[in-house]
């Protein structure tokens, strides 16, 4: 019988998912993106992320800073970036391109 695979270093999977989530920065033990949209646009994607991050048990920095939406994701004291975290921010780029549509 064979064992499953298994990831080598955590942090190759954090590349990883941020490579395929463009536009997020990792900022420390967070997780940070900048979105342009207006206030009613970052007042729909506000109560869309907070749907998911309440599903997924998480508290995600917003804010409005000079016309964009500034979202960070992960405790600044936290110790790593979790896999819900990732999953948050995937969710927060379908929500976006719901919200603001294709540009």
């Amino acid at each position: 019988m064979r064992g499953r695979k298994t990831r080598g270093i955590r942090s190759d999977y954090l590349s990883d998912a941020l490579a395929v989530l463009g536009g997020w920065t990792r900022d420390g033990v967070q997780l940070k993106r900048v979105l342009a949209c207006d206030d009613s646009q970052h007042a729909a994607l506000t109560e869309r992320i907070k749907v998911a991050a309440d599903t997924l048990r998480l508290r995600p920095s917003i804010r409005r800073m000079d016309g964009h939406t500034q979202i960070l994701l992960g405790a600044p004291d936290g110790v790593a970036i979790t896999d819900g975290e990732v999953t948050l921010a995937a969710r927060i780029e379908d929500a976006y391109r719901t919200v603001v549509g294709p540009q």
